[in-house]
């Protein structure tokens, strides 16, 4: 199966693991970008990629 190109919420939920509220916010905050087709809000596969590689690493102890 190839790479799809963007995804609905639901879908970057299932691929990324975050939380809907935790996308949502990351849209209000203007660190994810969203675009609109008709009623489906679409998140950019590699917007979601480079979002996720933002994200601070774990640190054991911090």
């Amino acid at each position: 199966m190839q790479t799809p190109i963007a995804l609905t919420i639901p879908q970057a939920v299932q691929a990324s693991g975050l939380s809907r509220s935790g996308l949502y916010e990351a849209l209000r905050r203007g660190d994810l970008t969203a675009r609109k087709a008709g009623r489906r809000t679409l998140i950019a596969f590699t917007d979601l990629e480079n979002y996720l590689a933002s994200l601070p690493t774990y640190q054991a102890g911090a």
